[in-house]
């Protein structure tokens, strides 16, 4: 049963578009589409808690990194795709091989702390951009295109979404799956042994924290053209937060677990939201309620009745 859920769950994606919503289709669309932007950011963090042990409390600093390269190529009048996602993969790339090569020296709550200060120091670095709206951030002249094929509209965009989710989470699944992967757990389990088999455990987490960062970078790509908007906001302490709940809630290490804690926040978050404007003191105890109870996460409810 758990092995069908990865693929009921994208199965369920890919039938949406076709599905007669009427006149909330629109909506429906725009709702799912903002799921599948943060279950990628979430399935990348996942590679990173759920393979290598690694609790990134600031990764939602490539979720701006990637928002900032659509912003600022956009204020210079480009939009093609390839150039906004060489450069949104490009500065990510180079922010967590330089963010990862000092909090990798550090283990436990150190590193936690860590990765949330660079987080802070993207945050700060957004908001001093005056030239691109400062703390108030950027709304987007034009949408990301494809050899002037404006692929991130309406419909283009949920199938371009879906598209990168689906790789996304295929890359995730053979790292997991390969030699990389199971090195990558195995010094979470106990990196002195991993040492003694010639493996060099800095460079394999290291590799790890670039390929997260790439993939959550892309996601910031996709969430700026959903909401024609970049902000320093997409890089605090509580977006990555969000990104760990998710990740935790769904079921840390599972990879699709990452996609069924995104499906359960935004959703949820939604849904209160509509209820009342104080929706978080709502949102907090079922959290709780949600991590007290499935202790396996969302994705080990499954495996539970198997």
């Amino acid at each position: 049963m758990n092995r069908l859920v990865p693929l009921l769950a994208f199965a369920a994606l890919a039938a949406v578009p076709f599905i007669p919503f009427g006149r909330e289709g629109g909506y429906v669309l725009l709702l799912v589409s903002r799921v599948m932007v943060f279950a990628l950011a979430a399935i990348s963090l996942d590679l990173l808690l759920g393979g290598g042990g690694m609790v990134s409390f600031g990764h939602a600093a490539y979720l701006a990194i990637g928002a900032y390269a659509v912003a600022i190529l956009d204020a210079n009048d480009v939009s093609e795709a390839w150039a906004v996602l060489a450069a949104a993969l490009g500065a990510a790339a180079l922010f967590a091989a330089g963010t990862g090569a000092v909090a990798l020296r550090t283990r436990g709550v150190n590193f936690i702390m860590i990765t949330l200060a660079f987080a802070q120091m993207v945050y700060f670095a957004a908001g001093s951009l005056a030239a691109y709206g400062g703390d108030d951030g950027y709304s987007l002249i034009a949408r990301t295109e494809l050899f002037g094929w404006p692929v991130l509209k309406g419909r283009g965009f949920y199938a371009t979404a879906f598209v990168l989710l689906l790789a996304g989470y295929l890359l995730c699944r053979m790292l997991v799956a390969s030699r990389f992967g199971r090195v990558l757990r195995a010094i979470r389990q106990n990196r002195q042994r991993v040492q003694a088999m010639g493996f060099n455990p800095f460079t394999v987490q290291l590799t790890a924290m670039v390929i997260a960062g790439m993939l959550c970078a892309v996601a910031g790509v996709l969430l700026a053209n959903l909401s024609e908007f970049a902000s320093p906001a997409y890089a605090t302490w509580q977006r990555s937060g969000d990104l760990l709940i998710m990740v935790i809630l769904g079921g840390a290490g599972s990879l699709h677990g990452a996609l069924l804690g995104a499906a359960f926040v935004v959703l949820l978050e939604e849904a209160l939201g509509r209820l009342t404007e104080h929706w978080r003191l709502i949102f907090g105890p079922l959290l709780v309620l949600s991590v007290l109870y499935f202790r396996g996460g969302l994705a080990g409810i499954g495996a539970k009745r198997d």
